[in-house]
């Protein structure tokens, strides 16, 4: 049972890490395109067809919590309804919540 969790907070460092990067090296390598739906976006899918799969233990919650990191690191586009679009912020940090 521990070592699940370890796991799945494995899985939700991996998603958050993976969130991270794509927002601060993926997008300036596409030069921040209008079209790019918001990565919450993707760990709010990945989090709906774990909870669907829950009990296909151990892949469904690894994608609930995989999904989850990656909704987290982009949780303040989240909060304002950021679907579709470039961010704004001229610095972006590797580290942190956007």
């Amino acid at each position: 049972m521990l070592s699940y969790i370890f796991v799945y907070l494995a899985a939700t460092f991996i998603g958050f890490l993976i969130g991270r990067f794509g927002h601060r090296y993926l997008n300036d390598w596409l030069r921040n395109p209008k079209w790019a739906i918001h990565h919450w976006i993707y760990g709010f899918i990945l989090m709906v067809v774990g909870l669907i799969f829950h009990k296909e233990e151990p892949l469904g919650l690894l994608a609930f919590f995989f999904g989850l990191g990656d909704f987290i690191s982009d949780l303040k586009d989240f909060l304002q309804l950021k679907f579709i679009g470039p961010d704004d912020k001229i610095e972006k940090k590797f580290w942190g919540i956007d």
